[in-house]
Formats: structure tokens, C-alpha cells, sequence
């Protein structure tokens, strides 16, 4: 699934998230990007942690969407941030708690740059298509 933000949702969040850094390295990224948000993040992730290959026909990306999927559409911290987040959604402070949670909540190695990518993502097609929708079908 090719999501992107547009220009105007990435500026919305620059202007919103403009005192938590890891998300204005995030929102460059996603600029550089055109808004791609599998390529913002395989972009982060090298640059964490370098270049890998895989041998799985799946792409990095792909791969964590279905582990974060086992681990936060579960979790009712995590709904309860993205709901509060989604209620009022010029809210800071909800945003970069959902973005601080999932750092912390996941076993994945993410940094909060990555993290607020996979937030954005979560926040644009929504959790409950994230947590049912967008499971692959054998």
C-alpha cells in the first residue's frame, strides 16, 4: 500500500510538532520523500542502522507494519492515544505522547524519528484499517 501524506498534512505537522525534533527529522525525510512514508522510513532505518538485505521477498517496511500490528493493536494505551489523538487532533502534546508511547511500547528497535513515521502512518489510514484492513490475506 503506497501511503503518502500530501505537502499540506506534512507542513500541519511540522507546524504542530515543531518543539519534539525527532519528528522535524522525520518531516524532512517524509519532504525528501514526497510525503512516501515506506520510503521515509527504509530512508531512517539506513540511516540508523545502515544498509541490510534480506532474503524475504518482503520489504522492511511490510515486515514491521505486521510485527507493530501483533504488538499495538492490542494495546489499549496505544488506541487510547491515537482515539484522544484523533478527537482533537491539533493536539501536540497527544501526538508526540502517541509517538513517545510507541517507542516504548514496541520491541522493535525504533528511534522516535521512526516511530513518529509509523505513527503518521497509523493516524492517516486510521487504526482500526491498520489493525484489520490492512493484514495481508494468505
Amino acid at each position: 500500500m503506497d501511503t503518502r501524506l500530501t505537502t499540506a498534512e506534512i507542513n500541519e505537522n511540522q507546524q504542530l510538532l515543531q518543539e519534539y525534533a525527532p519528528a522535524q527529522e522525520a518531516l524532512a525525510v517524509l519532504q525528501e520523500n514526497d510525503g512516501r512514508l515506506d520510503a521515509s522510513f527504509d530512508q531512517l532505518w539506513e540511516e540508523e542502522y545502515g544498509r541490510q538485505d534480506y532474503a524475504s521477498g518482503e520489504s522492511l517496511w511490510e515486515v514491521t507494519l505486521r510485527v507493530l500490528r501483533q504488538e499495538i493493536c492490542g494495546d489499549e494505551g496505544f488506541r487510547s492515544k491515537i482515539y484522544d489523538y484523533n478527537k482533537n487532533p491539533g493536539s501536540a502534546s497527544l501526538l508526540t505522547g502517541a509517538i513517545v508511547y510507541l517507542v516504548s511500547l514496541t520491541t522493535l528497535p525504533i528511534n522516535p524519528a521512526i516511530a513518529t513515521i509509523i505513527v503518521l502512518y497509523v493516524v492517516k489510514i486510521g487504526l482500526n484499517i491498520f489493525c484489520e484492513y490492512t493484514e495481508p490475506v494468505d
